[in-house]
């Protein structure tokens, strides 16, 4: 069966936030209304439960692991879990949009507007 794991995924790669470059390339996989309140710039919202219909508009990182990010809980553990399972190196940003904003790291609404 080809489905995202429940629950939070233990041991998945971590990224820290200050290891990612402002213009890092991130899947955020928040629901929309979430991602319009705020997300890293040049981040690509792909929705946990579009994930597995989606999978050919993933980013890609000029170098290194997909970050995915959420708001700092267990969706982007689980959709790190699903990725690697189908060959996509991605790793879990750290504290997620939470931590992105926590570390002062830019936030754009989806209007355009920085943070």
């Amino acid at each position: 069966m080809d489905s995202i794991p429940d629950g939070l995924q233990e041991g998945m790669p971590l990224v820290e936030v200050g290891a990612l470059p402002d213009e890092a390339v991130i899947l955020d996989v928040r629901d929309a209304s979430d991602w319009r309140a705020g997300h890293a710039p040049g981040a690509v919202n792909i929705p946990l439960a579009q994930l597995i219909s989606r999978l050919t508009e993933l980013p890609v990182p000029p170098s290194g692991p997909l970050a995915v990010s959420c708001g700092g809980g267990t969706k982007q553990t689980r959709a790190v879990a699903y990725l690697r399972d189908h060959g996509i190196d991605a790793v879990v940003l750290k504290g997620g949009m939470r931590g992105w904003k926590a570390a002062g790291r830019p936030l754009e609404a989806s209007d355009g507007e920085r943070d």
